[in-house]
C-alpha cells in the first residue's frame, strides 16, 4: 500500500508545529513557513537537506531505525508520534504484513470468551469496556451499558465511540469537554490508521465521519496520535448527572490490538456517590427486565 500522502502530512504538520525557539534555534526574519525549514530539521537530524527532503516527500522505504530516530529527535516527537513514525515506515518498507496484529475484530463478528466477560462483570465499581483500535465497544460490563446510555440507544452509532462523538447530538451533553473527546478520538484513530494501513473497516469508518462530519474532517487533517493511557475525564450523565472519572487503559494479551479501559471515581467523592446510585438504577432496570421476561404480559 502506497502510504506516501500519509508520511509527507504527517511529517510537514510535525514540522510546522516546532518553532525555532523552541529547537533552540534563532527565529530570524521574514520566515515564510510555520515551524521549522527543511534545512533546520535537516541540520537538527544530521543528514543532508536533500536527504531529508526525500523522506518528507513521503519516500520513508529503507530508511534505518537510526535515520527515524534522528527525524523523530529533530520533529520532538512524544512516544505516540514515535511509534506512528515507526509503523508508517514499515508500512513502506511492506514489513508491516509480518508486525502488525492479526485482523481487529469487529462487533458484528467477535464474541468475547467467557473469561473476559467474568473479568468484566466482576468490575462493579466502575464502567468497563473492551474496544478495538476502530473505537468499536466489543464488550462491557453491566456499570458500563448503563454509563454509555445514550450510545447503545441509538442503533446508527453502531457501538463505535467515534461515530457517538461526532455523529451522535447526544455526545455534546455526554462529554463538557466535547473539544477535547473529539481530539483525542481523531488521534487514536489517526494512529490506528498508521498501525495497520490495510484495516478497510477503519477506511470506511474514517471516510464516513470526513463526509458527515465537519469537526471530524479538521481534526484529522491535523495529524495528530494519541495512545489512550491513563488520564482523567469529565462526564454528563443524564440520569446521575455530572462525574469526574479516571480512567487505565490495558493492553490485552490474549487478543491483540484490542484493550480494556475501565473507568473509576475518586474515594469519597461525588462521582463515586454518583457510579453508585447509577449501580443501582441499573440493577433496578435488569431486575425489571428480567420479571417482565419470566411473566409477559397476556
Amino acid at each position: 500500500m502506497d502510504n506516501r500522502e500519509e508520511v509527507r502530512e504527517f511529517l510537514t504538520s510535525r514540522r510546522a508545529k516546532i518553532t525555532p525557539e523552541r529547537a533552540g534555534l534563532p527565529a530570524g526574519s521574514r520566515r515564510r513557513v510555520p515551524g521549522l525549514r527543511r534545512s533546520e530539521v535537516a541540520a537538527l537530524a544530521d543528514m543532508s537537506v536533500e536527504y531529508y527532503a526525500k523522506l518528507e516527500r513521503g519516500n520513508l522505504a529503507g530508511a534505518s531505525p537510526a535515520v527515524l530516530e534522528a527525524v523523530a529527535r529533530a520533529l520532538q516527537l512524544d512516544d505516540a508520534e514515535r511509534a506512528h513514525l515507526l509503523h508508517l515506515a514499515q508500512a513502506a518498507d511492506g514489513s508491516d504484513a509480518l508486525t502488525r496484529p492479526r485482523r481487529r475484530p469487529t462487533t458484528r463478528q467477535w464474541t468475547p470468551h467467557r473469561s473476559l466477560q467474568w473479568t468484566l462483570d466482576a468490575i462493579t465499581g466502575g464502567p468497563a469496556i473492551v474496544c478495538n483500535g476502530r473505537m468499536d465497544i466489543l464488550a462491557a460490563n453491566p456499570l458500563a451499558r448503563a454509563f454509555y446510555v445514550d450510545l447503545f440507544a441509538t442503533a446508527d452509532n453502531q457501538r463505535n465511540l467515534a461515530r457517538f462523538n461526532f455523529l451522535d447530538p447526544a455526545s455534546r451533553r455526554f462529554y463538557p469537554d466535547w473539544e477535547l473527546f473529539g481530539g483525542m478520538a481523531v488521534a487514536i484513530l489517526r494512529r490506528e490508521a498508521g498501525r495497520d494501513p490495510h484495516d478497510k473497516d477503519l477506511h470506511d469508518l474514517i471516510g464516513e465521519l470526513s463526509t458527515r462530519s465537519k469537526e471530524f474532517r479538521t481534526r484529522w487533517g491535523a495529524h495528530d496520535v494519541r495512545r489512550h493511557g491513563t488520564g482523567t475525564k469529565r462526564f454528563h450523565h443524564p440520569a446521575v448527572g455530572d462525574l469526574t472519572l479516571a480512567y487505565e487503559s490495558l493492553d490485552l494479551a490474549a487478543e491483540p490490538g484490542l484493550h480494556m479501559t475501565v473507568y473509576t471515581a475518586e474515594p469519597g467523592s461525588p462521582s463515586e456517590e454518583g457510579l453508585r446510585l447509577l449501580a443501582s438504577l441499573a440493577a433496578t432496570e435488569d431486575t425489571g427486565a428480567d420479571r417482565a421476561a419470566r411473566h409477559p404480559t397476556t
